[in-house]
């Protein structure tokens, strides 16, 4: 999945929940904080500018309030 600059995380909410959707560094630090709401049901996509970071593997995980948790992984080249 590299990409360039930009790319799309789309993610899928079975039922209305909190939501939770950070960027991390391959350390494991928090960078970005890109969703944190209640979402209704439904199919998002949320578009990710990385420009202002460096190449290099990032990581990002969703977490909802009924108990799902996942992390994904992202390589940014430039």
């Amino acid at each position: 999945n590299p990409f360039n600059y930009t790319t799309n995380i789309k993610y899928i909410i079975p039922e209305k929940s909190f939501i939770q959707l950070s960027l991390y560094d391959i350390k494991g630090e928090k960078l970005l904080e890109l969703v944190s709401e209640e979402k209704d049901r439904g199919i998002y996509d949320l578009q990710l500018d990385l420009r202002n970071y460096t190449s290099g593997v990032y990581l990002y995980r969703i977490t909802t309030s009924k108990g799902y948790s996942d992390v994904k992984k992202l390589i940014l080249l430039k």
